[in-house]
């Protein structure tokens, strides 16, 4: 009876002190879908523990990873020695909206002076914060930093006759899970054989949050002499430093045999009549075959034509979904449409600077998000100056 009388004056004297459990977020935190959230659970006991477990607790809204080992260390705290447990979390919200984290309950087992031994469970509230839409489309990718190598095995367009060109890409995210990074794209021509290495997906836990590596390798070799160009991919990610959207390219690659330059013709002129007799033959294979090239062109072919043609029609059925976003207000949908828009005129090879959408970026999650008022319509024209149409 005494030894329980112990115990119980122990565990008093424990929630006198203000022995707790909580879930700390850093101050400001105004995250999108997808960003890493770093959570600290901090706990502060005076009982002497014998044993501990602690479960974080899952849910479908959010991901979450531990990213370093259970920290335990003793601190003076108003007078007293108090034993510190602490425990970094990255969490990565999946939903835009209301997130909730928590409760989270430390299961302790404590011990009196007579090594009684007693259960006693300390329990961390709920916190919750607010999540903003993905300004992107697609799986949401957000990280401090994405960077992007690219290394070949040899010159891809001057290939030894029946060489194989080896093409590896590093993508490297700060911040970011492993099915958070892209698929690997496709590199498919007519012209081209290529055969895709299986991808390698590796993630590092550090202090600051995760660090994954994504690495794909294909073997590439052409079909004929004929010298082709695989184009660029473009990768949209989320800057949580600078709080906008940006673009990480794999560049396009010049691909064909060295042969094919050594095997083309001299450059010796012809006499004049043979000449004026080739221009004719050749004027007169274009006005007699124009309208059945098209066809016979091969996939490669047709795409640069009509992306040619794109580039010169007046008719961009993206620009009036932005301007029927810049009335409604939404700055989010604007948002959206604007990433659309930009995407477009970058497939179409059409100048883009990339600082078009920081205005609008700082306004949804800058800083100071909401203090001030945005014009939607002003930042649409802004997108280029003195002109109402692209």
């Amino acid at each position: 009876m005494v030894r329980w009388a112990g115990l119980f004056l122990l565990l008093i004297a424990g929630d006198a002190y203000g022995d707790g459990l909580r879930l700390r977020l850093p101050e400001g935190v105004r995250p999108v879908v997808g960003e890493m959230i770093p959570v600290t659970l901090r706990g502060e006991y005076t009982s002497r523990i014998a044993l501990e477990t602690l479960t974080f607790p899952g849910s479908e809204n959010y991901d979450w990873m531990q990213l370093a080992r259970d920290q335990w260390r003793d601190e003076e705290i108003g007078g007293r020695t108090v034993r510190v447990f602490e425990r970094h979390l990255a969490v990565f919200p999946r939903h835009a909206g209301t997130l909730t984290i928590g409760p989270v309950t430390h299961h302790l087992t404590v011990v009196d002076e007579t090594n009684l031994r007693a259960p006693l469970d300390m329990t961390a509230a709920p916190v919750s914060l607010a999540v903003a839409p993905y300004p992107g489309e697609g799986t949401p990718l957000s990280a401090h930093s994405l960077t992007v190598e690219d290394a070949l095995s040899a010159a891809p367009g001057a290939l030894r006759d029946g060489e194989t060109l080896v093409r590896r890409v590093t993508l490297k995210a700060d911040g970011a899970l492993p099915h958070m990074l892209p698929p690997r794209p496709v590199l498919r021509e007519p012209w081209l054989i290529s055969f895709a290495a299986p991808e390698q997906r590796e993630t590092l836990p550090t202090p600051s949050g995760p660090v994954t590596t994504l690495v794909w390798e294909w073997h590439l070799r052409p079909k004929t002499g004929e010298p082709g160009v695989l184009p660029p991919v473009s990768i949209p990610w989320f800057d949580t430093v600078t709080r906008e959207m940006r673009i990480a390219e794999i560049p396009a690659l010049p691909f064909g045999y060295a042969s094919f330059h050594d095997n083309r013709s001299g450059t010796a002129r012809l006499p004049t009549a043979e000449a004026a007799m080739g221009v004719m033959a050749v004027v007169l294979g274009i006005l007699t075959g124009l309208g059945l090239c098209i066809c016979g062109l091969a996939p490669r072919r047709r795409a640069q034509i009509r992306r040619a043609l794109q580039r010169l029609s007046p008719f961009d059925p993206t620009w009036r979904r932005l301007k029927r976003a810049a009335r409604s207000g939404d700055l989010f949908a604007l948002r959206r449409a604007t990433e659309a828009y930009l995407r477009r005129r970058r497939d179409l090879g059409l100048p883009v600077s990339g600082s078009e959408t920081a205005a609008l970026d700082a306004a949804l999650y800058g800083r100071h998000a909401g203090e001030g008022e945005y014009d939607p319509q002003a930042g649409v024209n802004a997108l280029f100056p003195g002109k109402r149409r692209p």
